[in-house]
Protein backbone atom coordinates (compact mmCIF):
# COMPACT_ATOMS: atom_id res chain seq x y z
CA UNK A 1 0.00 0.00 0.00
CA UNK A 2 1.28 3.45 -0.90
CA UNK A 3 1.17 5.85 2.03
CA UNK A 4 0.63 9.46 1.08
CA UNK A 5 2.29 12.14 3.15
CA UNK A 6 0.38 15.17 4.34
CA UNK A 7 1.23 18.38 2.50
CA UNK A 8 3.35 20.85 4.42
CA UNK A 9 4.10 24.53 3.98
CA UNK A 10 2.23 27.47 2.53
CA UNK A 11 4.00 28.05 -0.80
CA UNK A 12 0.84 27.22 -2.78
CA UNK A 13 -1.68 28.68 -0.34
CA UNK A 14 -4.67 30.60 -1.71
CA UNK A 15 -5.76 33.92 -0.20
CA UNK A 16 -8.96 35.93 -0.55
CA UNK A 17 -9.07 39.40 -2.10
CA UNK A 18 -8.89 40.85 1.42
CA UNK A 19 -5.78 38.80 2.28
CA UNK A 20 -7.45 36.09 4.40
CA UNK A 21 -6.05 32.57 4.08
CA UNK A 22 -8.61 30.33 2.35
CA UNK A 23 -9.31 27.17 4.34
CA UNK A 24 -11.59 24.34 3.20
CA UNK A 25 -13.03 21.56 5.26
CA UNK A 26 -15.76 19.02 5.57
CA UNK A 27 -18.10 17.35 7.98
CA UNK A 28 -17.76 13.62 7.32
CA UNK A 29 -21.04 11.84 8.02
CA UNK A 30 -22.78 8.50 7.61
CA UNK A 31 -26.25 7.08 8.16
CA UNK A 32 -26.92 4.28 10.64
CA UNK A 33 -30.04 2.66 9.23
CA UNK A 34 -32.41 1.22 11.79
CA UNK A 35 -31.36 3.65 14.53
CA UNK A 36 -33.59 6.19 16.26
CA UNK A 37 -33.91 9.41 14.25
CA UNK A 38 -31.55 11.45 16.48
CA UNK A 39 -28.91 8.68 16.27
CA UNK A 40 -29.38 7.81 12.59
CA UNK A 41 -26.63 10.22 11.50
CA UNK A 42 -23.11 10.15 12.87
CA UNK A 43 -20.33 12.61 12.12
CA UNK A 44 -16.62 11.96 12.26
CA UNK A 45 -14.67 14.29 14.52
CA UNK A 46 -10.91 14.46 14.85
CA UNK A 47 -8.64 15.66 17.61
CA UNK A 48 -6.47 18.69 17.21
CA UNK A 49 -2.75 17.90 17.22
CA UNK A 50 -2.55 20.40 20.10
CA UNK A 51 -5.37 18.68 21.99
CA UNK A 52 -7.77 21.65 21.80
CA UNK A 53 -11.07 19.77 21.55
CA UNK A 54 -12.88 18.14 18.67
CA UNK A 55 -13.00 19.49 15.16
CA UNK A 56 -13.65 18.57 11.56
CA UNK A 57 -10.99 18.07 8.89
CA UNK A 58 -9.87 21.37 7.39
CA UNK A 59 -6.81 22.97 5.89
CA UNK A 60 -5.44 25.32 3.28
CA UNK A 61 -6.82 25.39 -0.25
CA UNK A 62 -3.83 25.41 -2.57
CA UNK A 63 -3.38 26.93 -6.01
CA UNK A 64 -2.74 23.61 -7.78
CA UNK A 65 -6.08 22.02 -6.83
CA UNK A 66 -9.81 22.60 -7.16
CA UNK A 67 -11.81 23.28 -4.05
CA UNK A 68 -13.23 19.73 -4.05
CA UNK A 69 -9.74 18.25 -4.48
CA UNK A 70 -8.62 20.26 -1.44
CA UNK A 71 -11.60 19.04 0.62
CA UNK A 72 -10.91 15.43 -0.36
CA UNK A 73 -7.21 15.81 0.47
CA UNK A 74 -7.89 17.26 3.90
CA UNK A 75 -10.43 14.53 4.72
CA UNK A 76 -7.96 11.82 3.72
CA UNK A 77 -4.90 13.41 5.39
CA UNK A 78 -6.50 14.33 8.71
CA UNK A 79 -9.31 11.78 9.14
CA UNK A 80 -8.52 8.92 6.77
CA UNK A 81 -11.89 9.01 5.00
CA UNK A 82 -13.09 9.36 1.43
CA UNK A 83 -16.55 10.01 0.11
CA UNK A 84 -18.93 12.15 -1.88
CA UNK A 85 -18.59 15.90 -1.42
CA UNK A 86 -21.97 17.59 -1.39
CA UNK A 87 -23.22 21.16 -1.85
CA UNK A 88 -21.37 23.80 0.18
CA UNK A 89 -22.67 24.50 3.70
CA UNK A 90 -21.29 28.04 3.77
CA UNK A 91 -18.28 30.25 4.36
CA UNK A 92 -17.17 31.85 7.62
CA UNK A 93 -14.50 34.35 8.65
CA UNK A 94 -12.67 33.38 11.81
CA UNK A 95 -9.57 34.33 13.75
CA UNK A 96 -6.72 31.84 13.87
CA UNK A 97 -6.02 30.39 17.31
CA UNK A 98 -2.33 30.11 16.45
CA UNK A 99 -1.53 33.18 14.37
CA UNK A 100 -2.63 36.80 14.49
CA UNK A 101 -4.61 36.42 11.30
CA UNK A 102 -8.12 35.96 9.96
CA UNK A 103 -9.08 33.03 7.73
CA UNK A 104 -12.04 32.28 5.53
CA UNK A 105 -13.33 28.76 6.13
CA UNK A 106 -15.51 27.06 3.52
CA UNK A 107 -17.27 23.88 4.69
CA UNK A 108 -18.85 20.99 2.79
CA UNK A 109 -20.65 17.80 3.83
CA UNK A 110 -18.76 14.60 2.99
CA UNK A 111 -20.95 11.49 2.75
CA UNK A 112 -18.34 8.89 3.74
CA UNK A 113 -17.97 5.85 1.48
CA UNK A 114 -14.62 4.55 2.74
CA UNK A 115 -12.76 4.66 6.05
CA UNK A 116 -9.05 3.95 5.63
CA UNK A 117 -7.06 1.91 8.14
CA UNK A 118 -3.93 4.01 7.54
CA UNK A 119 -3.75 7.71 6.76
CA UNK A 120 -1.05 10.38 6.82
CA UNK A 121 -1.89 12.04 10.15
CA UNK A 122 -2.97 8.97 12.11
CA UNK A 123 -0.01 9.36 14.50
CA UNK A 124 -1.05 12.89 15.52
CA UNK A 125 -4.87 12.74 15.37
CA UNK A 126 -7.58 10.54 16.77
CA UNK A 127 -10.88 10.10 14.97
CA UNK A 128 -14.23 9.18 16.43
CA UNK A 129 -17.77 8.71 15.12
CA UNK A 130 -20.26 10.60 17.31
CA UNK A 131 -23.88 11.68 17.17
CA UNK A 132 -24.63 15.20 15.96
CA UNK A 133 -25.58 16.16 19.54
CA UNK A 134 -22.23 14.92 20.86
CA UNK A 135 -20.37 16.81 18.13
CA UNK A 136 -22.24 20.03 18.97
CA UNK A 137 -21.38 19.64 22.62
CA UNK A 138 -17.68 18.99 21.97
CA UNK A 139 -17.10 21.49 19.17
CA UNK A 140 -15.33 24.60 20.48
CA UNK A 141 -15.31 26.56 17.25
CA UNK A 142 -18.59 28.48 16.70
CA UNK A 143 -18.23 28.56 12.91
CA UNK A 144 -17.84 24.76 12.77
CA UNK A 145 -20.86 24.33 15.07
CA UNK A 146 -22.90 26.54 12.73
CA UNK A 147 -21.80 24.43 9.73
CA UNK A 148 -22.88 21.31 11.64
CA UNK A 149 -26.28 22.86 12.36
CA UNK A 150 -26.70 23.62 8.66
CA UNK A 151 -25.83 20.01 7.79
CA UNK A 152 -28.24 18.70 10.41
CA UNK A 153 -31.05 20.88 9.01
CA UNK A 154 -30.26 19.83 5.43
CA UNK A 155 -30.22 16.12 6.29
CA UNK A 156 -33.37 16.45 8.38
CA UNK A 157 -35.19 18.13 5.50
CA UNK A 158 -34.03 15.49 2.99
CA UNK A 159 -34.98 12.63 5.36
CA UNK A 160 -38.40 14.18 5.95
CA UNK A 161 -38.99 14.54 2.20
CA UNK A 162 -37.99 10.94 1.50
CA UNK A 163 -39.93 9.38 4.39
CA UNK A 164 -43.12 11.48 4.29
CA UNK A 165 -45.79 9.86 2.10
CA UNK A 166 -47.20 11.98 -0.71
CA UNK A 167 -50.79 13.11 -0.30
Amino acid sequence: MVMLAARQGRQLQRYSKTGSRLVVGCIPYKFNHGEELDKSVEVLVISSPKGNGLLFPKGGWETDETIKEAVSREAMEEAGVQGNIERKLGAWKYKSRTYDAYYEGIMFPLNVTEELGDWPEMQTRERKWVTVAEAKEGCQRPWMKEALERLEERLSNSTTRTTTPAT
